[in-house]
């Protein structure tokens, strides 16, 4: 799961994956000369999956926000996701566009923990769209990094450098100052997102805490596909158990809704949802943790702009300020 992870590389690790990418590119003398045209396919090839990335999590976060606005139910909303997701993946595998694994139990045992808390991420961050505005959740989003050195201090034993720490200090200042003067403030929408911060960096320590040998490595695509199954078996009773059956076309049109739209936009979510990470599992398996979290940093900005031009949230220069604050904290820390 060593790619999975995108927290910085010791020593040893940096040169085991230089390793790996000479083993990888290298190509022998005679096809030197075709190598500028492969060159360019490959950064084209790469750029596309940037925008795809970019342009399916713009959909997936209208979409989402959307249907959370008439439909609180966000329980329910993260497994219809999973389970789109689950689809996706089943097609995938029968028609092998992508290669189908042969998953051994030890592997199974070594993934669940990473099933778990990539499963409450995403619930928590879909119960923090239906509560505050998309921005102010990506902007609380912002702290991952925070996160991330405190758990990997705590559970690692990795201390951050002192540039690392203090990169963190405008993310902290920056979220403190947008959540002090965010209009769409509450206390559920931001601890949401706060758990949604935990669930996932927690993800990123797991990996490596639960690291399984080289060779019985699953490669990123594969990895996020077993997870996504997973998540949608761990979640499917406990959304039924917490929320019922209130996705029926009888429940809807009884509580006013407009079932073909929702039914319409909720699928298009799910599906973005799918494609988004999809992708960005194949960029992390093409560039290193750095470029995919310069990557990610960059992909923030768009969806905070585009949400607040398409929603027309209205936002403060204080407000403004920390958020830029908090997303330059965060590219300084990349």
């Amino acid at each position: 799961f060593n790619a999975f992870n995108p927290l910085p590389f010791r020593e040893s690790e940096r040169e085991s994956t230089n390793d790996l990418k000479v083993r990888a590119t290298s190509v022998p003398e005679s096809a030197g000369e075709s190598s500028n045209p492969n060159q360019l396919v490959k950064t084209l090839t790469l750029g596309l999956l940037f925008g795809l990335w970019y342009l399916f999590n713009i959909y997936f976060n209208i979409y989402n926000k959307q249907v959370l606005k008439v439909y609180p139910y966000p329980v329910t909303i993260t497994v219809f996701q999973f389970a789109i997701g689950t689809l996706l993946v089943t097609i995938m595998w029968t028609l092998n566009l992508y290669k189908r694994p042969k998953i051994t139990g030890a592997q199974l045992a070594a993934i669940l923990p990473l099933a778990v808390v990539h499963t409450l991420g995403n619930l928590f961050t879909n119960m923090s769209l239906g509560k505050v505005a998309v921005s102010f959740t990506h902007t609380i989003k912002a702290l991952e990094p925070f996160f991330s050195v405190m758990l990997s201090a705590m559970f690692l034993g990795e201390f951050p450098t002192f540039w690392v720490i203090t990169s963190l200090v405008p993310i902290v200042g920056g979220v403190a100052l947008a959540s002090a003067t965010e209009a769409s403030f509450n206390w559920a929408g931001f601890w949401s997102a706060m758990a949604s911060n935990l669930s996932n960096q927690s993800r990123n320590v797991l990996s490596k805490k639960f690291m399984v040998k080289k060779e019985d490595s699953l490669d990123n695509v594969t990895l996020f596909s077993i997870i996504t199954i997973m998540s949608f078996i761990l979640l499917a009773p406990a959304a039924l158990f917490m929320e019922g059956v209130k996705f029926t076309p009888a429940y809807l049109q009884s509580a006013g809704l407009n079932m073909k739209q929702l039914y319409l936009r909720s699928f298009l979510a799910a599906l973005c949802f799918h494609a988004y990470q999809q992708v960005s599992y194949m960029i992390l398996q093409r560039v290193s943790p750095v470029t995919h979290s310069v990557g990610n940093c960059v992909k923030r900005v768009v969806v905070i702009c585009t949400s607040v031009i398409f929603f027309s949230t209205p936002v403060s220069f204080i407000n403004g300020l920390g958020t830029a604050m908090a997303l330059a904290g965060v590219f300084l820390y990349s």
